[in-house]
């Protein structure tokens, strides 16, 4: 499987998917004009991903801010994370914060509840 890695702009995060390593990180702001057709190659790659899967997979958030339709995107891709669990996959993912960012951790904390059947790391820049 092909690893995908796009760089950050203005508005969206540096995305690194590394099949070969079973590292997938999101690192940035992500505010796209269309927020659906940036990240459904995402999406896409990590449906075919998790079938043949890593024995563990770490997927680090390290966004800074983000749009409400990026957050309905998060919850897509927690959702396949959490039916790839549901079917035996092993992930570690940690939810990077800086500690005058209030939001980002409440964001985390808001995921960590939501998913409460994934291994979500609140970690503090």
């Amino acid at each position: 499987m092909e690893n995908m890695f796009l760089e950050a702009t203005k508005y969206t995060p540096e995305i690194s998917l590394d099949a070969a390593a079973g590292i997938v990180s999101l690192k940035g702001k992500s505010y796209p004009e269309n927020t659906f057709d940036f990240y459904m190659p995402v999406i896409s790659w990590l449906k075919n991903y998790f079938p043949r899967a890593k024995e563990k997979t770490v997927v680090d958030f390290e966004i800074s801010y983000f749009n409400s339709t990026s957050s309905k995107l998060f919850f897509d891709i927690f959702d396949i994370l959490e039916e790839a669990v549901a079917n035996g996959s092993e992930i570690e993912i940690n939810w990077y914060y800086d500690e005058e960012n209030e939001s980002a951790l409440e964001a985390g904390e808001d995921f960590k509840d939501d998913f409460n059947t994934l291994n979500i790391n609140l970690k503090e820049l």
